[in-house]
């Protein structure tokens, strides 16, 4: 059986009933595509990244979520808007111009580290604020310095007292910080600037010191001179007391005789030695005289020898060149 052929009139109606059904398979495609787009974009503007060393705060609205955020990648409410607190060692800086106990007015320039308890972060943030640096560190700061240094005097800035400033400031500052969620690391005392005249009277009493040094130092050198000295006079004086003790009549006589026979070997002058005792040396030295004949004993070289000889004869010495007379 042959089939009929299809008319054109048929055919149109088969279209116009396929393209509902075309038209809704089209749309719901472009539907989830949407969709899809749009939970990427969500995802996309839900994610927030806290960097290390902080801590953050979702905050939607104006309320803050309970969970605080650690560092990474975290999904919040697209809405929503994070706070980063830094967990850092901070380091704050303050110049000071206080009174001290006798009046004075000096300026003290302190330094503080601190650092915030990351799981007090929505604390910090409901009570002080992101500045709370400026809201509670700095004036809690300026109060302990003020009240520490009307109780000290000016003298204990920069000198041992330095240090047990350093630690009451600490301990004052740690028990207003700490509770806040704040950990205060160290308290720092840098420069400080005192009053011209008691710089300048600070300066005179440190020359004076220095003059009293250098004096004493000068007076222990004088007396250690002085002990030296006394020691070596009484070293001479021991050697004299020695030889003194040493020298007998003998002694000196046979010095004589010694001088007597150097004196004899000098062909340079004549000395007649003259002696009236029988301890005396009675020498008559001569030498070769175109002047006179008469012997004569040769004189000695130096005045060393004579003083000898006259030592060991004890007796007037008559000293003629050429001649010799008595």
């Amino acid at each position: 059986m042959k089939s009929q052929p299809i008319v054109p009139a048929e055919l149109d109606v088969d279209d116009k009933r396929r393209a509902p059904l075309r038209g809704s398979a089209q749309l719901k495609r472009q539907t989830v595509l949407a969709v899809c787009v749009s939970l990427a974009f969500l995802l996309f503007t839900s994610l927030r990244t806290v960097p290390a060393a902080h801590a953050g705060v979702a905050v939607t609205f104006g309320r803050a979520d309970e969970a605080v955020l650690s560092s990474g990648i975290h999904v919040v409410n697209p809405l929503a808007s994070v706070v980063l607190f830094s967990t850092k060692t901070t380091l704050f800086e303050q110049a000071n111009h206080v009174p001290t106990k006798e009046g004075l007015t000096v300026d003290l320039d302190v330094a503080v580290l601190f650092h915030i308890v990351p799981e007090q972060a929505r604390d910090i943030y409901l009570s002080l604020g992101e500045d709370y640096v400026r809201i509670i560190v700095q004036p809690e700061l300026s109060s302990a310095v003020r009240g520490l240094t009307s109780e000290a005097d000016a003298k204990a800035l920069y000198t041992s007292g330095r240090s047990e400033m350093q630690r009451k400031l600490k301990v004052e500052l740690t028990s207003v910080l700490a509770p806040r969620g704040i950990v205060l690391e160290d308290v720092l005392l840098k420069a400080v600037t005192l009053p011209s005249q008691l710089t300048h009277s600070i300066e005179l009493k440190a020359q004076a010191e220095q003059d009293s040094a250098r004096m004493e130092f000068v007076l222990a050198k004088e007396k250690q001179e002085a002990d030296r000295k006394s020691i070596e006079a009484k070293g001479i004086a021991d050697f004299q007391q020695i030889v003194s003790e040493g020298i007998s009549p003998a002694l000196l006589q046979w010095k004589g005789i010694e001088a007597t026979e150097k004196l004899a070997e000098s062909t340079n002058s004549k000395v007649v030695i003259m002696g009236n005792t029988k301890d005396s040396l009675p020498v008559i030295l001569g030498g070769e005289s175109s002047a006179a004949p008469a012997p004569a004993a040769t004189a000695p070289r130096s005045s060393d020898d004579r003083n000898v000889l006259l030592s060991a004869t004890k007796e007037p010495v008559v000293l003629s060149s050429p001649a010799i007379r008595r």
